[in-house]
Formats: C-alpha cells, sequence, structure tokens
C-alpha cells in the first residue's frame, strides 16, 4: 500500500470529489451504503462524499493499493483506499477511480470500521 502521487489520477480523484453534490461523480455500490445506513444513523452518502472530498483537499492521504482480487484484478490495477475520523470513528473507504471522455467516477466499493491491527 503506497500514498497516491500520480498527479493526474490525484486530480481524476480530486475532479470527481469536487462534484459530490452532484449525481453520477461519487457513486455508492449497495454494500458500501448498507452498511452506512446500518451504521452510522443519520449520515448519508452525500455527507460521506463531502467529507471525503474535505479530506483530500485538506492533504488527507488517499492509498493506492495494487488489485489483486480475482474477481476485480481483470476490470482495475489499483483501488483508492481513504481513512479518515468520522463521528468520533475511524472509518476505511475502499474505492476505484473510472476515467472516461465524460469525466472521472469514484465508485465507493466498500465501508467499515477501520481495523486497527490490520491499518496502523
Amino acid at each position: 500500500m503506497a500514498p497516491l502521487t500520480d498527479p493526474d489520477t490525484l486530480k481524476a480523484f480530486r475532479e470527481a470529489l469536487r462534484e459530490w453534490r452532484c449525481d453520477g461523480y461519487v457513486v455508492w455500490k449497495r454494500r458500501a451504503g448498507e452498511w452506512l445506513a446500518k451504521n452510522l444513523d443519520d449520515v448519508d452518502q452525500r455527507t460521506v462524499s463531502r467529507m471525503m472530498q474535505e479530506h483530500v483537499e485538506s492533504g488527507g492521504k488517499i492509498d493506492q493499493v495494487v488489485e489483486k482480487r480475482e474477481e476485480w484484478r481483470n476490470k482495475y490495477e489499483y483501488h483508492y483506499d481513504v481513512r479518515f475520523s468520522f463521528f468520533g470513528r475511524r472509518i476505511y473507504i475502499e474505492t476505484v477511480l473510472d476515467v472516461s471522455r465524460t469525466g472521472p467516477t469514484i465508485t465507493v466499493v466498500n465501508m467499515h470500521d477501520e481495523c486497527k491491527h490490520r491499518f496502523p
């Protein structure tokens, strides 16, 4: 796991996050949305998307992780992890980035409490 440093990828990530108010730029897989609804009362997907944007714009780290899982590695070379404190909890958010002619899209594929033994 290494910090995202590629300027073009970071630019695309930021561009998608800046549009958190609009549909289609930060989209959520069902699993991540269900975890959010079950574990963080009164917090919606747009709030988390906004908080991700604020985290990144304030210099917060995004980890770029080589995708090794069989079911995903043919579709994505990397996934991107964002971690930050959130309403008194340390949250892990796994995303993928798609860049097309119409612009970048971030998909939130997983979200959960950060496992301290795995992520220092």
